[in-house]
């Protein structure tokens, strides 16, 4: 078995080459791999291709990539907690190809199984499938890049014809993803929401770089206890169980009893 440790994230990024392709983990603030992501942003690579359920807020997660205009290309399925991602894309400087959620876990998980289409009824009768969807701007706000049609065609489903619409799988050149254990042979265990993309995020990435909390010798994971297997994961970098993780939005109220109840709404700590 090989060993798949290395020492640090700045040691684990340093081959990823401006223009590069990447699949990130996360889901809201939940589960993102910071310690890579800062270290790509330290290193500076620029001219990124980046497929992400979300691209984090304005300070933290792929945000910090996204503020120094290090981002070409985003790939996502919800945008709306970035104010600087807006402007980037309306403006012309940032391209989008805004994918339904589960469609774009899907072609995560398809790049990862060595599928190369499939067909779904999501999108059907939509700009998704018809083509015409903004992805780049001009700077006078006119569209210079739309999303193209795509191939529909009709299935018999018990009985009953249905149109389906063909989406082509993602494969990228990296992947970085967080996890919440993992052993030196790559076997990883995600925590609670964190599960959510970083699993499908490392199945695309043709070299997957995880970050773990805590990392064990191999065999102390309970097989059944294993999220994704090791044949997914090349590099394995322990970040410590006190990496930082943040919370999207907190609303606290006053309760009868005079106390207070704190109500979470987004990604926490429980999930990360």
């Amino acid at each position: 078995m090989i060993d798949k440790q290395w020492a640090s994230a700045v040691e684990a990024v340093a081959d990823i080459q401006d223009g590069a392709s990447l699949a990130v983990g996360g889901f809201g603030l939940s589960g993102n791999p910071i310690a890579l992501i800062e270290a790509l942003l330290a290193q500076g690579t620029t001219d990124l291709s980046i497929v992400s359920n979300n691209c984090g807020v304005d300070d933290w997660g792929l945000g910090v990539l996204l503020n120094a205009q290090r981002i070409r290309k985003m790939t996502s399925s919800y945008v709306g907690e970035n104010k600087e991602f807006e402007r980037q894309f309306l403006s012309g400087e940032l391209e989008l190809e805004l994918t339904p959620q589960g469609t774009l876990a899907e072609k995560l998980r398809a790049g990862g199984s060595g599928v190369a289409a499939f067909f779904t009824q999501t999108g059907v009768g939509t700009q998704v499938a018809e083509g015409g969807l903004p992805r780049r701007y001009n700077a006078d706000g006119s569209i210079a890049v739309a999303s193209p049609a795509k191939d529909v065609r009709v299935f018999e489903v018990n009985g009953t014809p249905k149109e389906f619409v063909l989406e082509e799988a993602i494969t990228t050149d990296f992947a970085l993803v967080h996890a919440i254990a993992g052993d030196r042979h790559g076997n990883l265990v995600f925590n609670k929401v964190a599960r959510n993309f970083n699993p499908l995020a490392a199945m695309a990435g043709r070299v997957c770089i995880a970050q773990v909390e805590q990392l064990v010798e191999p065999g102390e994971i309970d097989p059944d206890r294993v999220h994704l297997p090791g044949v997914f994961v090349h590099r394995v970098v322990e970040v410590g169980t006190g990496i930082e993780k943040r919370i999207e939005r907190r609303t606290v109220t006053a309760s009868s009893a005079s106390t207070s109840s704190v109500a979470t709404t987004g990604s926490g700590q429980e999930g990360s």
